[in-house]
């Protein structure tokens, strides 16, 4: 290691809040223990995760001085003993949300992460690209491949669409050959979204949009929905879903109080369910048949995901907050 590189930046916070209690330190250059890589990151991934952890609202509570991030992509510095048949100096890697923020961040120039974690990624995908890819197609393919047994002709509705994940079920549900029908609360999204791939695109500030979903598919109702906002339309949407259809509730954007439409759920016996990435990156077996599936689709031009905004390590601030106001049309990415 030479003298120009004995140090690296790290993002360190000290508090649960706002965006400002993210601060960028100067630390000791990290070094890789057995089982564990260095890499010089090019590219950051944003993460809704990352923004409920930093406000003390995440399944697992900070522990101070707390580190952040999930995703990354870029260049392996140094392998740890253990991996040396596996890595090497120079491996284009990008990383899979597979571990403690206890243990592990990405919110850094150089970082240390955990061979598991660890995947050459594709030429196919740029370093920003290959850092937007794991954690929103991984959760899609837990919710519509592992757990909602998507199949072809299958019309799935994907609220907050214009999202990362939004986008990725997107592109998951037209490989899987079903029909996506993507809602967007911002009416100017609409041919973005049709030109990701949604085959129908609704806004959600109609009355009816609800009439909308059943219009399309034909009195019948969508097989699959996917749900990161519930609130006030919680009830309209599941009016629109087929008999013994199926509902996944992945987020809570919305504030607002949800109804819960009681007869049209015993009429129509829907399974209701939260869905947590953490089935898919808990189970061994699962994650490695998740990452055959998402990178098939990668070499084959199906998986790409679209980037919004790019912002500098030193405006993580402004960064986290742009992603807060949701206007984002796909990842926010971070280059250190």
């Amino acid at each position: 290691m030479t003298d120009q590189v004995q140090k690296a930046r790290a993002v360190f916070f000290n508090e649960a809040g706002s965006a400002e209690v993210l601060k960028l330190n100067v630390i000791d250059m990290p070094e890789p223990k057995d089982g564990e890589v260095l890499i010089n990151v090019k590219s950051i991934g944003l993460n809704r995760a990352d923004i409920m952890y930093r406000m003390g609202m995440y399944v697992e509570s900070p522990v101070f001085p707390a580190k952040l991030g999930y995703e990354a992509a870029g260049l392996i510095k140094e392998v740890g003993t253990g991996l040396k048949n596996v890595f090497q100096k120079g491996d284009v890697v990008s990383i899979i949300p597979a571990f403690s923020l206890h243990q592990y961040a990405t919110y850094g120039d150089y970082i240390v992460a955990p061979g598991y974690a660890v995947q050459k990624h594709s030429g196919k995908l740029s370093f920003d690209e290959a850092a937007a890819l794991w954690t929103s197609y991984l959760t899609m393919y837990g919710m519509l491949v592992d757990a909602g047994n998507i199949k072809q002709g299958d019309h799935v509705v994907i609220n907050a669409a214009s999202s990362s994940t939004g986008l990725a079920a997107i592109q998951v549900v037209n490989y899987c050959d079903g029909i996506p029908i993507a809602l967007t609360s911002s009416s100017h999204k609409k041919e973005g979204l049709l030109n990701a791939g949604a085959k129908y695109v609704i806004d959600t500030t109609r009355n009816e949009f609800n009439s909308e979903i059943i219009e399309i598919t034909n009195g019948k109702g969508a097989n699959i929905i996917l749900d990161p906002v519930v609130g006030k339309n919680f009830n309209k949407l599941l009016e629109t879903i087929t008999e013994y259809g199926k509902v996944f509730v992945y987020g809570v954007l919305s504030s607002d109080e949800a109804v819960f439409p009681a007869f049209p759920v015993l009429m129509k016996t829907p399974v209701i369910r939260g869905y947590n990435a953490m089935e898919i990156l808990g189970n061994p077996e699962k994650l490695s048949e998740a990452v055959k599936f998402i990178q098939k689709g990668v070499e084959e031009g199906a998986f790409k995901p679209k980037i919004d905004r790019n912002f500098s390590l030193n405006e993580i601030v402004e960064a986290h907050k742009y992603m807060e106001g949701n206007s984002q049309f796909g990842k926010v990415v971070v280059n250190p």
